[in-house]
């Protein structure tokens, strides 16, 4: 089997300068036909090149490699973040650092950190056979459909009820989607490399209103009441409208996600530091002379 030799560029192509950015930081690495870049949104045309692809480096926010992720799990490919949103968990590098420090991620020198996946999928009534099953890197979400009433969310963890929630939606989350929608509905923040799930209810009426983290063996179960609609979301892409007593069982996938880092694990807690001060990201700005409009420097 060859060494894969590609670098891919993955940028957010609604973000103002992310492409520009993208573009000098791919020419400064000087890599010559050996790497490609597109548009996050087009990424799934790049699918051929996944096998000859070392990492992708992608400038967004975390959304934008949520949306990376959703194309390239099953790969194995890893991930180096450019953080152009607010505050980027998922990220590692600022944008004022991109330049001077890309170059050590192609010489080797960093380490590999893997992210806990789950896989949900939806089975009808009492069928034994999933007629839909997909991967979620940071959370899984039965909620509310075009009701404004609560949901009856009955959740069972390894066939032992644990309750029923009365609630807005019931939130299945990952280390890494712990600070994301859960961390937004008052349940606990997890270092990102544990592996374990979380289950967090969402403006609980009834029910466990406490957040429950899980060991990552565990098989959940979640049925929503057929009174009303309910909604199933994952990593906030896809959404499907749930029938009648369709059942929603979630456990760990056998895939992960893998990002490199060079950055020391301790980092995390400077990104939850930015965000408890409300820090925002630098943005890049074309050097004198671009051509960018004035409306992008």
């Amino acid at each position: 089997m060859t060494t894969p030799s590609q670098i891919g560029f993955v940028y957010n192509a609604q973000h103002p300068t992310a492409l520009q950015m993208t573009e000098a930081v791919m020419n400064s690495l000087d890599l010559g036909e050996n790497c490609w870049m597109v548009a996050a949104e087009n990424l799934d045309d790049m699918r051929p090149r996944m096998h000859d692809t070392r990492f992708i480096v992608v400038a967004g926010g975390d959304g934008t490699i949520l949306r990376v992720v959703r194309t390239i799990f099953e790969y194995g490919v890893p991930l180096v973040g450019i953080n152009m949103g607010r505050v980027g968990f998922m990220a590692e590098l600022q944008v004022h650092e991109a330049m001077e420090e890309l170059p050590g991620y192609l010489n080797g020198s960093a380490r590999l950190e893997e992210r806990m996946m789950l896989e949900v999928s939806v089975r009808h009534a009492d069928e034994q056979e999933p007629y839909l099953t997909l991967h979620a890197l940071n959370d899984v979400v039965v909620g509310r459909g075009g009701s404004a009433r609560l949901l009856d969310i009955l959740a069972t963890i390894d066939g032992v009820i644990l309750t029923s929630y009365r609630s807005d939606a019931v939130i299945v989350s990952t280390a890494t989607g712990s600070t994301g929608y859960a961390l937004s509905a008052g349940g606990p923040i997890m270092s990102p490399e544990t592996m374990a799930m979380l289950i967090q209810p969402v403006a609980a009426h009834t029910g466990l209103r406490s957040g429950l983290i899980l060991p990552d063996n565990t098989e959940l179960e979640l049925q929503a009441s057929d009174k009303h609609e309910a909604l199933l979301s994952v990593d906030g892409f896809r959404d499907t409208m749930l029938h009648g007593e369709d059942r929603v069982f979630i456990r760990k996938s056998a895939y992960s996600t893998r990002f490199l880092r060079r950055h020391a694990p301790t980092a995390f807690y400077a990104a939850l530091t930015r965000r408890t001060l409300g820090m925002d990201t630098p943005s890049y700005s074309p050097p004198p002379g671009s051509n960018a409009p004035d409306s992008e420097r």
